[in-house]
């Protein structure tokens, strides 16, 4: 059966594993993926935890399709209590992992306690061990990965931290291979727990309950895998630079600027062709979007990354107002081995810049470094400085909120986030229900909780949209949340869900093929399950806190017009009025909280009665 309607308990403060079943009552409200990982979170970890001490819990999810032949479906998911927003953490990975996660028989594995010394985790089916990982501390991803495939051979699959989650850096990821489930410091959890990784054997294929329909399913969802844009992301991955600055919404310099000059000759994806070495992709996806790329001359000459992708090329040229492409592989490279998400490291980074140039920050608090726009020097130092908290990197290693509360003297002004978590490269003020996802996904600024593809890219679904008109966006920003919150229960791989080429009758025939479950063909059930997710999610944070006064944009989108490019002059005018009628789409109150008519609504009373007693 594709669902393996089973997880794995692993505690490291007592050293014993439980295999479960999952409820049933939560296979038919959550599927899988992301939304049974949401749920067992809200029962299983108390508000008010430490999200870095042992009574935090970190999930590992996969979704039905993992492990199976469907294309881009195979995605994994950590999900926690993020240690960067105090909130609901998520972030996704790809690669291989979460289908062997699938063939080893779980949707989920729950990791909890804090083991004494650095470990291991070993999973083949139902043998799970615990293994002395003191040899493995302080390695690498790249490393630690190596010696784990030498001591327990190459079919391995292996999710594991770097020195930068050892270390406690508020934005450390979980790397498998070269791909990391970056944001929400989903691997400084990992690190907390003094877990450096989780090893998975090859296990089996997945069976699906109706072969021939399963088979046909696939068939017609490749015949979407077409087009311009598909061969373009086959070819060069998500470097998508140009797309944006043509724009106007590709941040420069802390959010100032709209367009990098001359990326047409720097940044832009042709770039990077002539240092392509080849592709990788994650398990049964027919794009392949993974590019490595490799430096072979010049200062940065050695640097091999798999990437780097958009956001990443973004954060380490335009955020700092760089564009040298070589000094973004090195630090995709870097970023990889330390375990760093990308983006909130390029950001922070940036942060520091523009504090530099204010006058803010001083050459005796930066230890010298000159923090001067276009610098990529000191950027790649600053990325080492980080992975390693030594010198302003230990500053900027809690993030930059946290480190603008420790400077004072106006820095919070300039940190670019939304619940504490950075945001990632669109500016808002030329794309406004995208950022209005910034401010209300429950994860802080993520532009995978909701992609707005009707103004990044003009798709028409499910209508065209003036990118600029501030009226009319809840709607569109909840349908957006929902459908992905619908597509992640699999965990199908966003890009693809936002250019169409996986639409919601597809993924309801492959669901329903390999699980058997009629209601998962059924479009009206999954798009509920999708807002249940969301509401699920919300109900999390408001558990913990937060509320409407979390959910604003950063003060300079609101009230600086975006200067340079298409896009210029623009700025967010109405943050009240979008998150009104946001809420009111939601059937939450105005303060953002769900009600408990709604709750009903969509069966989890449960939810709203523990809800009521937290807040009461």
């Amino acid at each position: 059966m594709s669902h393996a309607r089973r997880y794995l308990r692993v505690d490291l403060g007592t050293g014993q594993t439980e295999i479960s079943e999952v409820p049933e009552r939560y296979l038919r409200q959550y599927v899988g993926g992301r939304g049974l990982a949401a749920r067992f979170l809200f029962d299983e970890v108390k508000p008010g935890t430490d999200p870095l001490g042992p009574g935090n819990k970190l999930l590992f999810a996969a979704g039905p399709l993992a492990g199976t032949s469907a294309s881009s479906s195979s995605r994994w998911m950590a999900v926690t209590k993020s240690p960067l927003t105090g909130g609901y953490g998520r972030s996704s990975g790809g690669g291989d992992f979460g289908g062997y996660l699938r063939r080893n028989g779980y949707d989920l594995v729950i990791v909890e306690g804090r083991a004494e010394r650095p470990c291991y985790v070993e999973i083949d089916g139902t043998h799970v061990r615990i293994h002395d990982a003191a040899d493995l501390w302080g390695k690498s991803t790249t490393e630690a990965q190596q010696l784990l495939r030498d001591r327990h051979g190459k079919e391995v699959r292996i999710a594991c931290i770097g020195p930068a989650a050892e270390r406690l850096v508020r934005f450390a990821g979980i790397v498998s291979d070269r791909r990391i489930a970056g944001r929400n410091g989903v691997g400084t959890v990992m690190g907390s727990k003094n877990l450096k990784a989780i090893v998975l054997h090859r296990g089996e294929t997945p069976k699906v309950q109706d072969r021939p329909e399963f088979t046909s399913a696939v068939k017609e969802q490749l015949a979407h895998y077409t087009g311009e844009v598909f061969e373009q992301f086959s070819e060069m991955g998500t470097c998508m630079a140009e797309f944006t600055n043509v724009t106007g919404i590709f941040p420069v310099k802390n959010f100032r600027e709209g367009q990098l000059p001359n990326y047409e000759q720097t940044i832009a994806g042709p770039n990077y062709v002539p240092y392509k070495r080849g592709n990788s992709g994650c398990l049964s996806c027919a794009i392949q979007c993974g590019n490595v790329f490799e430096v072979t001359s010049g200062p940065y000459a050695g640097a091999v990354s798999e990437g780097p992708e958009y956001e990443s090329i973004w954060a380490f040229s335009g955020m700092v107002g760089a564009d040298n492409p070589e000094a973004t592989i090195l630090a995709d490279q870097l970023c990889d081995d330390y375990g760093l998400d990308t983006i909130s490291t390029g950001a922070t980074i940036a942060f520091a810049f523009e504090l530099y140039e204010r006058g803010i920050l001083t050459p005796e608090d930066t230890g010298g470094l000159e923090l001067t726009w276009g610098n990529h020097e000191v950027m790649i130092e600053l990325i080492r400085q980080i992975g390693e908290r030594r010198g302003l990197g230990d500053l900027l290693a809690e993030g930059s909120l946290r480190a603008a509360r420790r400077i004072g003297r106006g820095a919070e002004s300039y940190a670019m986030h939304v619940k504490g978590q950075e945001l990632p490269a669109y500016d808002p003020r030329g794309a406004k229900a995208h950022g209005l996802n910034l401010a209300t996904a429950a994860t802080g600024a993520n532009h995978n909780m909701g992609y707005a593809s009707q103004e990044v890219f003009g798709v028409p679904v499910p209508y065209a949209v003036d990118r600029f008109e501030e009226s009319g966006k809840g709607a569109l920003t909840k349908f957006n949340q929902d459908m992905t919150a619908l597509f992640e229960t699999g965990i199908a791989c966003t890009f693809p869900v936002s250019f169409g080429w996986i639409d919601v009758p597809i993924f309801g025939r492959l669901m329903k093929a390999a699980t058997g479950i009629e209601e998962f063909a059924e479009e009206s059930f999954l798009w509920q399950v999708g807002e249940r997710i969301c509401n699920l999610e919300r109900a999390f944070n408001v558990r913990e806190g937060f509320g409407r006064q979390d959910d604003y944009l950063p003060q300079r989108l609101r009230t600086e017009p975006l200067q340079r490019g298409p896009a210029e002059g623009h700025r967010v005018e109405n943050m009240d009025l979008m998150l009104d009628e946001y809420y009111a789409a939601r059937g939450w109150d105005k303060f953002g909280v769900p009600t408990r008519e709604k709750l009903a609504q969509l069966g989890m009373t449960d939810v709203a009665e523990a809800l009521a007693a937290a807040r009461a």
